[in-house]
């Protein structure tokens, strides 16, 4: 019976050090991820921005390569970032003030070259 028991404690050692994630949760959990800030732009900015994040779109002027203090400003406040030159003098952008916690996916999907529609 003390067998089976360290035996046991030894299994559930070892099995507690297997994980897919090679950096601390914490670490994991505050870079964007790219899948969902997608998901994001698909679902919120397309209807102005180019479906190509890299193309002016009807309304609003190409985003990708946005850093996350533009994105923050524009989508949160409607304002530019002090210093910032924008691209259209326009003041139509509506806020989205929900997409706070989730700026960093839609900066981390922007920062990519995936950001072109897929087949």
């Amino acid at each position: 019976m003390q067998t089976r028991r360290y035996l046991f404690l030894f299994l559930v050692f070892l099995l507690s050090g297997c994980s897919k994630r090679s950096e601390p949760i914490s670490a994991v959990s505050q870079k964007g991820d790219p899948v969902k800030g997608r998901r994001l732009y698909l679902a919120n900015c397309v209807a102005c921005h180019n479906i190509d994040p890299s193309k002016d779109g009807s309304l609003g002027p190409a985003i990708q390569g946005s850093s996350q203090t533009l994105l923050e400003a524009k989508v949160l406040t409607g304002k530019y970032p002090p210093g910032h030159n924008p691209k259209r003098k326009t003041l139509v952008m509506p806020l989205h003030s929900y997409l706070k916690p989730d700026i960093r996916h839609l900066e981390a999907y922007l920062a990519t070259d995936s950001g072109k529609p897929s087949s």
